[in-house]
Order: C-alpha cells, then structure tokens, then sequence
C-alpha cells in the first residue's frame, strides 16, 4: 500500500482549499499569505464595485423583477467558467496570485447571494411570490447553464487554438 498523497504535483493557487490537507496550506501559511490575501481584497473591491454600478445602471422598479443582481449572478457564473477552465483544467494561467484576485476577489465580491437572497424575500414581503419563485430558479438555472456553457466554450476555444498553434 502506498502512503504517497494522491493530490497532484501543481501548487495550489487559490485559498479555498481544504486546510486539513497539508499540502494544501502552504499558501495560507508564511510570510505570502499577505499577498494573497491583498489580491484577494483589492480583487473583492474591484467585483464589488462593479456590482454596484450595475445596480445603477440597471435599477430594479420597486415591484419590478431583480434584473441587474440575475444578470450580475449569472455573468460572474460564465467568467468562473471560464477561469476554471484557465487555470485549473487547462493550466493556461499559472501564476499563483491570479485564481485568488480574480477567482475570490473580483468574481467573489462582484457576484452576490446575499443580495439575491434580500431580493427573493423583499419581493415574498410584497406578495409577489410569482416573481420571488420565477426569480429563485431562473437565477439557479441560468446561472449553472451559464458556468457549463462558458467552461465548455472555453474548453472548444482553447482546443482549436490549440490545433492551429
């Protein structure tokens, strides 16, 4: 029997790994964890405002269905598509501090279930319980649609540039 781990070679590159896994707590550990946790800050700001102005530039009427948090969600869900694909699947983007800016950061503070979840019960509180249920599953699966087709777009992508390089 071995007692190798089977996690692979590559180092880990985001800070949502599972502590209990020694080889992957070596980011969240020394004197780098600060530059990972600044990325993650300054990327968290960054999705954060950018939510914020699609909240005002696409204002929800106060009966009206939430449009700018479903197409914030559903977007930043694409743009995790395909970072994953990047960086995890493919590789393609490698250095360590990029899955944590933009990964956690931007797309972590730009996409919001917070927000999602005050507009569900902020739209049941005024007895529109149609919209709150047409809002919980279109965002659910829509934005799950949009990870797969964004990840498998990708995937195409980088595989036909792949055959013409």
């Amino acid at each position: 029997m071995s007692t190798q781990d089977p996690l692979p070679e590559r180092p880990v590159v985001d800070p949502d790994v599972d502590l209990s896994l020694p080889a992957q707590r070596a980011e969240t550990e020394g004197p780098g964890k600060w530059r990972v946790l600044a990325v993650i800050a300054a990327g968290g700001a960054a999705g954060a405002t950018a939510r914020y102005a699609a909240t005002l530039a696409l204002p929800a009427a106060d009966d009206g269905f939430p449009w700018a948090i479903f197409a914030v969600n559903v977007t930043g869900c694409a743009l995790i598509g395909v970072l994953m694909v990047l960086t995890v699947e493919r590789g393609r983007i490698t250095h360590p501090l990029v899955r944590p800016f933009l990964g956690v950061g931007v797309l972590g503070g730009f996409t919001t279930f917070s927000t999602y979840a005050a507009d569900v019960s902020g739209l049941l509180a005024r007895q529109e319980v149609a919209t709150a249920m047409v809002y919980m599953g279109a965002t659910a699966v829509a934005a799950l649609g949009a990870v797969w087709a964004a990840a498998a777009l990708t995937r195409a992508l980088a595989d036909r540039r792949g055959r013409t390089a």
